[in-house]
């Protein structure tokens, strides 16, 4: 099948190697252009542009469609079969979705139509929700609102945290998409009564709020593994947790109970197991305090 593969994280790379692997013809690969990163601000690719270059496959990075005239006739001469779209970034117009025959079919990282948006995955750990998955959907103009073709779960066990989730969805998009295309699934309707929304997250959003309950914190922090992270103010410099454990204590949220860094929330208490500095370091909870001890009756927080 002659197809375009439009991605740019490392949540889209699995699915263009199955692709090629498979025999697809990829007529081309779109993803963001390079944009500066690191210290020295030098411009990097995105892993799918990586990915296809090591592939020998032709790679477009418009930085804009619905505007760009040329870039829209340009992936209609492309002629293609269908277009497979995976966390590429950019939103495609119609003219480009009914452009392929078979249209464009979108890996997403939820069971929609619960989480359609930017960030399902960490949306299904911070809500407690116990299983998640991959929908492929024909890509319509509403937001993750077209119909569905394929659906499988996963379950989401009280430890999973976003980067085990992110590997495992991957892979199983990649699965799910060679099915698809194998075949001629019957599109099933999205009910627009249970859709929810996972926004897009920043990084205040991993500023903790030690009056919620334990259990919900705990979310949090899994659920921001590993991006944009979890943090708290200690000492008047951001503390950042990467790891904890929801246990039975109460006290005053926010302050510490013990000088093994168990902390009071709103409801029981989380004690942390892995943490970070500034410009240091991940490490287990007894190696930080050998080198910065945190007395009982700390407080923690803005």
């Amino acid at each position: 099948m002659r197809i375009a593969f439009m991605g740019s994280p490392d949540f889209a790379v699995p699915a263009l190697k199955a692709l090629h692997r498979a025999g697809h013809t990829i007529a081309a690969v779109y993803c963001q252009p390079a944009r500066p990163a690191g210290r020295g601000q030098a411009l990097r690719r995105s892993p799918v542009h990586v990915a296809a270059d090591e592939l020998s496959l032709p790679v477009r990075t418009p930085a804009r469609l619905r505007t760009d005239l040329d870039a829209q006739a340009a992936f209609e001469a492309l002629d293609l079969d269908a277009a497979v779209v995976a966390a590429y970034g950019l939103i495609l117009p119609q003219a480009m979705l009914d452009a392929p025959k078979r249209g464009c079919l979108n890996i997403h990282a939820s069971l929609l139509p619960r989480w359609r948006g930017a960030g399902p995955i960490q949306a299904a750990i911070l809500a407690g929700d116990t299983e998640t998955g991959i929908t492929i959907m024909q890509m319509e103009a509403g937001l993750d609102t077209g119909p569905m073709l394929l659906r499988r779960s996963v379950p989401i066990a009280p430890t999973t945290t976003t980067a085990i989730l992110h590997d495992t969805l991957a892979d199983l998009g990649a699965n799910l998409i060679l099915e698809a295309l194998s075949s001629s699934p019957t599109p099933v309707a999205q009910s627009e009564s249970d859709a929810t929304y996972a926004p897009k997250l920043n990084r205040e959003d991993g500023r903790i709020d030690w009056t919620r309950p334990a259990a919900a914190i705990d979310r949090q922090i899994r659920a921001f593994d590993p991006w944009p992270g979890t943090f708290t103010m200690l000492n008047g410099q951001p503390f950042k947790i990467i790891a904890a454990t929801p246990v039975e204590a109460t006290g005053i949220p926010g302050t510490t109970l013990d000088a093994g860094l168990t902390i009071a929330c709103g409801d029981q208490a989380l004690h942390l197991s892995k943490v970070q500095l500034p410009g240091r370091g991940v490490l287990q909870a007894d190696a930080f305090l050998r080198g910065h001890p945190v007395p009982p009756g700390t407080v923690l927080g803005s």
